[in-house]
């Protein structure tokens, strides 16, 4: 069995192709399964959502795509839905409404700058600088503190099924210029996030995006943070971000074999319509139904 992908994009937001041809690619790639999640509409100008009048359209073809490939591979609905507190989430009415096999739940952005634009916390260097200055006055253990208690939020009071790459802030910490994931404070929010997690009981993914694009060298979250995460025996997932077919198992080899070094031998997915554990080997996945 190969590996499973449950995060991965399309052209209805920021990815590239259309669904068949992720179903295509997953299928050449002998995978079992295959997950689409493109990002969610969200009532802000923003090149990388889906507009709110292509949803439908969205679900119906990865439906149609799931019926046209029903033999040779599972296709499942999703949605990566960004928390945003009374703005956004994955149980808002319009994701509600859509009947989605399952959610990504994201916190891209932190809070507002004073002409009530969101912060986003993943995109150009500059914009993430312009926004620390503005909202927290340039301290950066408030804004990443806050970051975290974001995603404590929705998992407490907005869970999604799958906690999209937890510490993606550090994106932005070129060369370890802004903070260091060593001191305490960062570990103290680390910590207390994952608590909330494990209490929910909530899938963690694990993200190769961040190497595949040469932004980081290890996945989202760090292996200090994976390492936390099996002691806890929170689940995981691994997932690529994919916006091209070509990035849906990018490195998934390396991570596999990073992810037993640690100690995880199994993996969450949504199988036969059934969130399951799946043994984890450096290539790929396998289940045996008990």
């Amino acid at each position: 069995m190969g590996f499973t992908n449950f995060h991965g994009h399309t052209h209805y937001c920021d990815g590239k192709g259309r669904a068949e041809e992720y179903a295509e690619a997953a299928i050449t790639q002998k995978m079992p399964v295959y997950g689409f999640s493109s990002h969610a509409p969200l009532p802000y100008e923003l090149p990388w959502t889906m507009p709110e009048s292509e949803t439908e359209k969205y679900v119906s073809e990865v439906r149609k795509v799931k019926e046209q490939y029903a033999a040779q591979l599972q296709v499942y609905t999703g949605l990566e839905v960004d928390f945003i507190p009374d703005v956004a989430g994955p149980g808002h009415e319009r994701i509600r409404k859509l009947d989605l096999d399952y959610t990504v739940g994201s916190v891209h952005f932190v809070d507002f700058f004073p002409k009530g634009h969101p912060w986003e916390i993943d995109g150009k260097h500059e914009l993430f600088l312009e926004g620390l200055q503005q909202i927290f006055n340039g301290d950066i253990q408030k804004a990443i503190e806050r970051y975290f208690s974001l995603i404590r939020q929705m998992v407490e009071k907005d869970p999604p099924d799958i906690v999209g790459h937890l510490d993606k802030i550090r994106i932005q910490n070129e060369e370890g210029n802004l903070f260091s994931e060593e001191a305490l404070w960062y570990r103290d929010a680390v910590e207390e996030t994952l608590q909330v997690i494990q209490k929910k009981g909530l899938i963690t993914e694990v993200n190769t995006r961040g190497i595949y694009k040469k932004k980081t060298t290890a996945p989202y979250p760090s292996p200090w943070i994976l390492e936390r995460m099996q002691a806890l025996d929170i689940p995981i997932m691994l997932n690529s971000d994919a916006h091209h077919p070509r990035e849906i198992t990018a490195c998934f080899e390396d991570t596999a074999k990073l992810l037993l070094d640690i100690g995880y031998d199994h993996c969450r997915i949504l199988l036969d319509g059934k969130w399951q554990d799946a043994t984890l080997t450096i290539k790929g996945i396998h289940y045996v139904p008990s």
